[in-house]
Parts: structure tokens; C-alpha cells; sequence
């Protein structure tokens, strides 16, 4: 009943159920994204399900980017967590999930942000700040849209997929190359299948995820964050 618990608390709320004050003493993970990620659009919530022993905070959320995030304040929000200290002056053993893409594409006042010139740089702002932090970071390629044209997935998102796997490799950081697998699968699929991973009408759109598509893409990134961080196995839950 107390997995149950706090399974529902995380799902709901993205907050680990009872922390007030004092971090806890286990591992904790964050997510910091977009609406792909979001509780209620994205995957995080059926991720943070899928996992028991950690507290897993969703602090994504949608229509950002990676200059939205920060610009908003948003991140303070991050540090001021990785900053905490528990008993001891030592602080909780802390992994951060790092997603953005969607709405860094051209075309979005004051989220936009230049592939060339702003894109990775404002990644590796967010990789420093957690190093520097003392907690571990793996970024996430932007999950793939779902939209097909002449029978081909059109996966616009690959340029900022490249982009992130750029910057891990320059700052040797793990990634996890969600746009990758969620194009295979959403390929693999086709396009009415893939229709049914989205959002229920009127709210339909090829890009955010209802409970079938949270649960399949959850899926694919607890599988990614296994070979990358095989200590989280024992945090895992088969019945999320």
C-alpha cells in the first residue's frame, strides 16, 4: 500500500509522496523537459511509475525550450534541489533527466533558439550547472513526432537529436537517444497505430501523448536508462 501511495503521489503531482523539508535519504531523479515529457502531455509521470526506491520529480513542463526553461526561472527551481543539504552537510544522490527540442525549432517567439549557435551551448549550461551541483546527468534526444508523409515518418527533430548527442560526447556525458528509438517504433507502427498513442479528441495531436503512448515511450527510455545507469534495476517496478 505504500508503493501504491506513492506511485499515485508521483503521478499526480510529479512529487515524491511526503517530502516536506529534509531530502530524502535514497536516490532521487529529476526530469527537466518539455510537454513530450510533462505530466498530463508526455511520459515522465509513467516513467516515475515504473521506478520504486527513488523519488522521481516531473519538473518538466510544456511549451519550453532549452532558453524558456531557464529565462522562466524554472531551473532556479532545479539547483535550489540539487543544492539542498541533508544530515550530515551531504547532499542526495541526484540524476537528472535533460530533454528539450520541440520548441526550440524556428518559428516560436521567445522559445526558438538558433541549432547552430544557441541550441547545444544552452545544453551544456544545463550539463555544467549539474555537474557543478555534484549530481549526474543524462540528456534525452527530443521524442520523435508522429506525423508520416508519402508512408515515411517525417522525423523533423533529427537535427536537434544530432545537436544533443554532440554536446554529450563533447562533455562526456551519457545520452539517451529517445528520438531514435521513438522513430523506429513509431515507423514500425505506422500511421494509424501510432494515432493512438496521442492525447484523446478534441485535444488529438501527433505530437503529445495519451496514457498508451506515455506507457510505451516510458518504456523505451526505463529500457535506454538501464544500459546507461544499470544501478536504477534495482529501483525498478514490473508493475508500474
Amino acid at each position: 500500500m505504500k508503493r501504491l501511495a506513492a506511485a499515485l503521489a508521483i503521478a499526480l503531482t510529479g512529487l515524491p509522496a511526503g517530502a516536506q523539508g529534509q531530502p530524502p535519504a535514497g536516490p532521487r531523479l529529476i526530469l527537466v523537459g518539455d510537454s513530450t515529457m510533462a505530466p498530463r502531455s508526455g511520459y515522465g509521470n509513467a516513467l516515475c511509475a515504473r521506478l520504486q526506491q527513488v523519488a522521481c520529480l516531473n519538473l518538466a513542463r510544456g511549451g519550453r525550450s532549452s532558453r524558456s526553461y531557464r529565462a522562466e526561472g524554472l531551473w532556479n527551481t532545479v539547483l535550489a534541489l540539487l543544492n539542498e543539504r541533508g544530515p550530515g552537510d551531504v547532499r542526495q544522490k541526484t540524476l537528472v533527466l535533460i530533454q528539450f527540442g520541440h520548441n526550440d525549432q524556428p518559428g516560436k517567439p521567445g522559445r526558438s533558439t538558433d541549432l547552430a549557435t544557441e541550441f547545444g551551448p544552452n545544453l551544456a549550461g544545463y550539463v555544467n550547472d549539474v555537474k557543478a551541483a555534484g549530481a549526474e546527468v543524462v540528456l534525452v534526444t527530443p521524442l520523435t513526432r508522429r506525423s508520416f508523409k508519402g508512408g515515411e515518418l517525417d522525423n523533423d527533430l533529427r537535427p536537434w537529436a544530432e545537436a544533443t548527442l554532440r554536446v554529450g560526447a563533447e562533455l562526456g556525458v551519457p545520452v539517451l537517444d529517445l528520438n531514435a528509438s521513438s522513430s523506429e517504433a513509431v515507423r514500425v507502427l505506422g500511421q494509424p497505430a501510432a494515432d493512438t498513442l496521442a492525447e484523446a479528441p478534441p485535444r488529438f495531436d501527433r505530437t503529445h501523448l495519451g496514457p498508451k503512448g506515455a506507457a510505451l515511450f516510458s518504456q523505451l527510455v526505463m529500457d535506454g536508462l538501464l544500459k546507461l545507469k544499470p544501478e536504477l534495476a534495482t529501483a525498478r517496478t514490473l508493475d508500474p
